[in-house]
């Protein structure tokens, strides 16, 4: 594991927890020679995180759309900066320069980042780990969620442990270390059952 992609807000939160969170996460991963790749801001979480990671003599790789540079103030403090045309070429790249992916908090944007690549290892196109920081229980109504969506029989409760979760970063980021990847991935299973 070289890199890990982090998807945050580009907002601070309303607790400056949120804040001191994204600081561990950065120490974290550079004491663990993990690269941080994120979505290229300054402002907010984003911003934190990269600062941190930089500050601490690590390496940040930030993506960024064209249309989003001046409206997420593109961070020119990287050790790399990826302007993209769009959302699309930024979430490939961002899974490219990848070996894991970590949710912290943010909004829909965020999420809907979390679920593609939960999406994408339950149908086996990546076999990369991929983790939540659930601060102070932030993400708690999604593993409620989660654990609904199974009782309704909706997804496999083995699904459930594509997502590691935990509240501490040094806990998650070893969480990811040590992730193996299910042998065959649940839709070959499925097709060889038909």
């Amino acid at each position: 594991m070289k890199a890990v992609c982090v998807y945050c807000g580009s907002s601070n939160g309303v607790d400056p927890k949120y804040g001191d969170a994204a600081r561990a996460f950065g120490r974290a991963l550079v004491a663990a020679d993990l690269g941080l790749v994120y979505g290229g801001g300054k402002v907010g979480l984003m911003g934190i995180i990269a600062d941190t990671v930089m500050g601490e003599g690590g390496r940040a790789i930030g993506v960024i759309p064209e249309l989003l540079v001046d409206k997420e103030v593109g961070h020119n403090g990287l050790t790399e900066l990826h302007v993209v045309p769009d959302m699309h070429h930024r979430k490939k790249m961002m899974a490219d320069l990848s070996d894991g992916f970590v949710a912290m908090p943010g909004g829909v944007g965020t999420l809907e980042e979390l679920f593609e690549v939960y999406t994408w290892a339950q149908l086996g196109y990546h076999h990369k780990p991929v983790g939540v920081l659930n601060i102070d229980g932030f993400y708690d109504p999604l593993v409620a969620l989660l654990q609904h969506t199974v009782r309704e029989g909706f997804m496999r409760e083995t699904n459930l442990d594509l997502l590691q979760f935990d509240s501490d970063p040094t806990a998650l980021i070893g969480k990811l270390q040590r992730y193996h990847a299910p042998a065959k991935d649940k839709w070959a299973e499925l097709r060889e059952n038909v």
